[in-house]
């Protein structure tokens, strides 16, 4: 009796001791909610509400508003296990003139309009195919990408709103793959030069429609996997007193997640800025993998372009390396 009692404890505790499942991690569209360049995943990718800087419609597609002149943005991330993500983003803002006009028109009553164009690319490569026996067919290789418009305008000089339209394709093996479109919906709401506040909803209507049948003909199948659908809110807070920008964000998910983010940055010169940020902490399952991250920027003009070569080192759980991002962005 001891023993049965004893080898029962020991099968409940090593039950309890698995780390609990999050259904996100096998939802589809990871690839797009890793975070866009090296700014962004240096802080922890808490960036809805930051209407500083280099800025990108990813993040919430308000945001190009707020963008200073023209931003073309390329970043590189080196991956572990033969995978490959790649970021391409210009962003542009315009002035709408008032209505009035002469005397009429108030003085800075011109609202702002933006508009962003981007790309994620990922994949992953070497991938050893072998039949039934274990015989080796070939090398192949899986492509996902995401390609996105958003446009933004000013309501007033406290409210900006924007809509993004997002394109996913996905060519997985051979002749089965699937495409999509998907929206997002953000707002900024400035309280004052220093705070801002955030909210937007990302991965509306978007989702993979699979058919397997011209493929494996009797033992195919028509699938359709709906992406997660995320709600967020963030605040931010510029101190020019300590040249310091934080912030924090909250998204939900109906994948059953709420995930905490914070990131900072501190300008220690004109034109060198270090940032940290933390990732991926969900509230409501503590074995989830939590994402540290570090950065730095190194900016300087070169003609008549503004030049910030980008940089952050994430960890990452579960994978033989960590996550290396390098960047460049051009503002002209």
């Amino acid at each position: 009796m001891k023993k049965i009692i004893a080898v029962s404890l020991i099968f409940i505790s090593t039950l309890a001791a698995q780390p609990e499942f999050s259904s996100i991690s096998s939802q589809p569209g990871a690839f797009s909610r890793m975070g866009f360049g090296a700014r962004g995943m240096g802080m922890g990718n808490a960036m809805s509400s930051v209407k500083y800087g280099n800025l990108v419609s990813y993040y919430n597609p308000a945001l190009s508003v707020f963008q200073k002149d023209n931003s073309f943005q390329t970043s590189y991330a080196i991956l572990s296990l033969d995978r490959k993500l790649n970021f391409l983003n210009f962003t542009k803002h315009f002035t709408l003139p008032s209505k009035g006009k002469g005397i009429s028109k108030k003085k800075g009553s011109d609202l702002l309009a933006g508009v962003s164009i981007g790309i994620i690319n990922a994949g992953v490569g070497d991938i050893i195919g072998r039949d039934n026996q274990g015989n080796n067919i070939g090398v192949f290789s899986t492509t996902e990408n995401q390609f996105f418009v958003s446009v933004a305008k000013e309501l007033s000089k406290k409210l900006a709103l924007g809509i993004a339209i997002k394109f996913y394709n996905y060519n997985l093996f051979q002749d089965i793959t699937s495409s999509g479109i998907g929206f997002d919906l953000g707002g900024i709401y400035s309280l004052n030069a220093q705070w801002t506040l955030s909210f937007m909803v990302a991965d509306l209507n978007s989702k993979y429609k699979w058919d397997t049948v011209p493929l494996l003909q009797q033992s195919g199948s028509q699938t359709e996997n709906k992406f997660p659908l995320l709600k967020k809110i963030g605040v931010s807070y510029l101190s020019k007193k300590f040249n310091t920008l934080v912030a924090a964000e909250l998204e939900s998910s109906n994948a059953g997640t709420t995930i905490f983010r914070i990131g900072a940055e501190h300008y220690l010169a004109e034109n060198f800025t270090l940032r940290g940020g933390i990732d991926q902490y969900n509230l409501k399952n503590s074995d989830f993998p939590v994402r540290p991250s570090l950065g730095a920027s190194f900016i300087r003009k070169v003609g008549n372009f503004l030049l910030s070569v980008d940089y952050a080192y994430v960890i990452e759980r579960y994978s033989p390396d960590d996550r290396h991002i390098v960047g460049i962005t051009a503002r002209f």
